[in-house]
Order: C-alpha cells, then structure tokens, then sequence
C-alpha cells in the first residue's frame, strides 16, 4: 500500500512540475417545462482533471453526477452516474480566450426512478462539444461547453431491452455548462 501511495505521490509531483496539467471542472443548471407537466430542475457536477500534451492537444476525463433526463426519455428527471474521456484540440489561441473542441466518448447510469416500474438507464455517447476557455491569468481559466454534435444510445437495464439511438446536434439547457480550471 505504501508503495502505491509513493508512487502516486511521485506522478503528481511529476505532473506538477511539468506544468502541463490542469484540474478543475464544471457545474451546469437548467429548467424546463412542457405544456401539461411540472417544472423539472437538472444540474451535474462534473469534476474534471487533464494533461496538455503540447500547445494544441490535450487529453483527459471528466467523472461527476448529476439530475437530468436521459436523452429519448424527456421529462423523466433521474440521477446520474457519468464518465467522459477526451481528447481536446485547441484551435483558436489568444491572449485572452481559447476556442476548442472536445472529442470523446462518455458512459452515463441514470437510476431507477420508481424501483420496478422505471428501471435504470445505461447511456453511450461519442462525439464533439466545442468550447471557449477565457483566461483570467496564467493559471486560472473559465470554461465553456456548448452543445453537443455526435451519437447517443441509451437502454434500459433489463434483459432484452433494446437501445435506443440518437444521431444529430443539440444545443439546449442540459449541453451549456460553465466551469473554472486551475492551470498547473
């Protein structure tokens, strides 16, 4: 055990004296409302750690929760479990603001909403969120995801259940988020 903790103790030191690395991550928050129902409150809470492996690329993984919906089933708000790896290409460079695009693939659990009567949801996606990154100084950043362009397939957790694709863009409340990055 003391060896993996030294170990991981080292990699961290390592990472920081590169000053390649950043850690961080974003909240999001919406409201909706369709003609006959409630109003539904969603958020997540998406910490987020990377590596800048040069002046373009990056790489890293967001993990967090969350409240929402999952894709073809709107109005049944349920919390979520939800893992993204990335790849990231900065393609805009200023002195102030840095526009990117993130491509990756991400797995989210939705859970069981009334026990037996709405099971758990399994979710993949893959595809693009583009971004903006406003750079307060040096070290810290504010950054911005909005939408989503790519492929997404949810299926409930029963046996022979088929999953359900959807292909396309989005831009709505649940794909905008807003976060800060500490830049090591």
């Amino acid at each position: 055990m003391k060896k993996i903790l030294l170990s991981f103790a080292v990699a961290c030191v390592s990472l920081a004296a590169s000053a390649q690395g950043y850690v961080g991550g974003s909240v999001g928050i919406a409201s909706s409302k369709t003609d006959g129902s409630d109003a539904v409150t969603t958020y997540q809470f998406l910490p987020e750690i990377g590596y800048n492996v040069n002046e373009d690329w990056a790489i890293g993984t967001t993990i967090g929760w969350g409240k929402g919906d999952p894709v073809q089933y709107e109005g049944e708000s349920r919390n979520y479990f939800k893992i993204a790896p990335y790849a990231r290409y900065t393609f805009v460079h200023s002195k102030y603001v840095n526009a990117f695009v993130d491509g990756g693939f991400g797995y989210t659990h939705y859970n069981h909403a009334h026990a037996a009567a709405s099971p758990s949801i399994n979710q993949w996606e893959a595809g693009l969120r583009p971004g903006l990154a406003v750079n307060l100084s040096p070290k810290v950043s504010f950054v911005t995801h909005i939408g989503f362009v790519g492929w997404k397939s949810a299926k409930f957790d029963v046996s022979g259940a088929k999953a359900e694709n959807v292909w396309g863009a989005s831009l709505n409340g649940n794909d905008i988020t807003f976060g800060v990055y500490y830049n090591f």
